[in-house]
């Protein structure tokens, strides 16, 4: 299984990923796509730079590659070369996952991200969590 960022021509693909399985999740402009490849893409992420760090969003590992470890090497691999706090917003549920990974829980965020989430959880139910670097 290999790890990397995906160069700016292969972004498409990474679109594509989400699509095939009916995910709504999309590469995001400035940020950063991350990859999980086993000979075709089997997990994505976007790391977005904000306020002196990074906001991660769009973890996706397709189905059938569930549970088998990709999405947290797949964001381990990200983090390390990060530099600064990376923040994401999670469902109570994963909150586990993520702590496993190193992130903590915060209600600390620049003010992007601050608005961004009270609009969310108008909608949703989430926490904010925070990996240090």
């Amino acid at each position: 299984m290999q790890y990397y960022p995906v160069p700016d021509l292969q972004r498409p693909l990474v679109d594509k990923f989400y699509r095939a399985h009916r995910s709504s999740m999309r590469g995001k402009g400035e940020a950063t796509l991350w990859v999980a490849k086993d000979g075709e893409i089997v997990g994505a992420l976007n790391l977005t730079p904000m306020a002196g760090g990074h906001w991660l969003t769009g973890v996706f590992v397709a189905p059938s590659r569930r549970r088998a470890g990709v999405a947290g090497h797949m964001i381990n691999a990200a983090l390390g070369e990060m530099e600064g706090p990376v923040w994401l917003f999670c469902d109570p549920e994963l909150s586990g996952f993520y702590q496993r990974l190193g992130f903590v829980a915060t209600e600390h965020l620049p003010a992007e991200l601050t608005g961004r989430l009270m609009r969310y959880r108008q909608t949703k139910t989430l926490i904010a969590l925070v990996h240090q670097r």
